[in-house]
């Protein structure tokens, strides 16, 4: 089955019939497509049958208006195109839907917000890729699973009715509007009847991925002790055995409500809790008036308690690194990118969010204080535990996830610490420094789309 980059165009109405295409001689002869009899073309869900009028000295595919509206097509689109002889079946694509939290149907120029930019370069990475793609949010999930209302980027962006997508990325930044009943019952209808790939299918909380990275025993050298807080007894265990704690809430982000609990010599303990525009700091003569206090949050979050890590730091900021690891062309996980994070002002956590910011890998690490073998060896040893983790989180958890954002951490002697796993790593809080028109993590998305569909 063999696979080209194809030009799309419409040819004017009147010339042959609405379901006629016409297709290169040239390549007709070559794959040994019948003329003779009828063929089905598909685009995604979209499926019609067609018969092939082969043109002399054309390299290109023209379509009707009609066809081309059904598949929601417009202005000489680039695709790749096979054709199957067993199923004499010819199809186009592949068709990336994105499925994003929000658009502003009043902003045409800017439709998703912050992801706009994102989103516009997905777009010219399909195009020079050969793809097509379209966004859509749960408010454009209907009951009928045959097409869907999506917005596409025509010389500016308009929405049109879009065929189910081949692939499916989910972006949805919400766990509370990925659980939403119509959304879950869309991506399973799309799998079973249209076959549609789906990838990040499903949000990560802490508990979960540190309960599945045990089972995995190459990877124990990367875990730090953790637990989820279930009571005082794991409280008083863990502040026994460690001197720094963290408590995080399992299904936190962005370094929102993480607690640092720190042992004095004095045996008292001292708290530090990242809130709106800063950090707070308590002092609790005992352990159990600290668990009173910490009780009535549990009652709304649940939290996992984890050993306290000494991170390098640059210029007494702590410093962790994120890692993009993402599936390429081939279906298999590639690293796109690591960044260091240093924490910004008071703060413990070096998330952007809260005022942190990037470096590079070498620059972070030439300025700790690792031994230099460590530091020589740093960026391969961040790589290989990057891709440990995901094939290890791949092996455990039954879900098809794509790309990860993986934070690592280093302490002074070269030892790297898993911190978390994020499946729906933002665009934002990833981006290379040396920021390029399209950046290699965009390509990836869509030639592991290309993969996964076949194409």
């Amino acid at each position: 089955m063999s696979t080209k980059k194809i030009s799309v165009q419409l040819f004017k109405p009147g010339i042959v019939q609405a379901n006629a295409i016409m297709l290169g001689e040239k390549l007709v002869k070559l794959w040994k497509i019948p003329t003779d009899r009828p063929l089905q073309l598909t685009f995604g869900s979209f499926k019609q049958d067609i018969n092939v009028i082969p043109v002399p000295k054309y390299s290109g595919l023209r379509i009707s208006a009609a066809l081309s509206k059904q598949m929601g097509l417009s202005s000489r689109p680039e695709l790749k195109i096979h054709y199957h002889a067993g199923s004499r079946t010819l199809r186009l694509g592949p068709l990336i839907g994105i499925m994003i939290s929000r658009d502003h149907p009043n902003m045409p120029d800017n439709p998703f917000g912050s992801i706009s930019m994102f989103c516009r370069e997905l777009v010219n990475a399909c195009q020079k890729q050969g793809a097509h793609v379209y966004f859509f949010t749960p408010d454009h999930i209907t009951s009928s699973t045959s097409s869907i209302q999506g917005w596409i980027y025509d010389g500016g962006w308009r929405m049109t009715q879009m065929p189910i997508a081949d692939v499916i990325n989910n972006r949805l930044t919400s766990r509370k509007m990925e659980n939403n009943p119509s959304v879950q019952h869309f991506m399973k209808e799309v799998k079973s009847l249209h076959g549609s790939h789906i990838f990040n299918e499903k949000f990560l909380d802490k508990t979960e991925v540190f309960d599945a990275l045990k089972k995995e025993t190459n990877l124990h050298r990367y875990m730090p002790e953790s637990h989820l807080l279930n009571g005082y007894a794991i409280l008083k265990k863990m502040c026994t055995t460690h001197s720094v704690v963290f408590l995080k809430p399992i299904r936190g982000s962005l370094g929102k409500g993480i607690i640092r609990i720190t042992k004095q010599p004095d045996g008292t303990f001292h708290t530090l809790s990242t809130i709106m525009g800063g950090t707070q700091k308590k002092i609790y003569a005992t352990l159990p008036k600290l668990f009173t206090s910490i009780s009535g949050k549990m009652k709304s979050t649940r939290y996992q308690i984890q050993q306290g890590l000494t991170l390098i730091d640059h210029g007494k900021h702590p410093v962790d690194f994120r890692s993009l690891v993402q599936k390429n062309g081939t279906g298999n996980w590639s690293v796109t990118s690591i960044v260091a994070r240093i924490a910004g002002g008071s703060h413990f956590v070096s998330n952007l969010a809260r005022g942190g910011s990037l470096s590079t890998v070498k620059d972070a690490v030439l300025k700790s204080n690792m031994p230099v073998a460590a530091k020589n060896t740093a960026y391969i040893n961040l790589k290989l535990a990057s891709m440990q983790i995901a094939k290890g989180l791949d092996n455990a958890i039954p879900a098809h996830f794509g790309e990860l954002g993986i934070d690592l951490a280093m302490d002074n002697t070269g030892r790297i610490w898993l911190l978390e796993v994020n499946s729906k790593p933002s665009k934002n809080d990833n981006t290379p420094l040396n920021e390029q028109k399209i950046r290699p993590s965009v390509r990836q998305i869509v030639q592991y789309s290309s993969f996964l569909s076949g194409f």
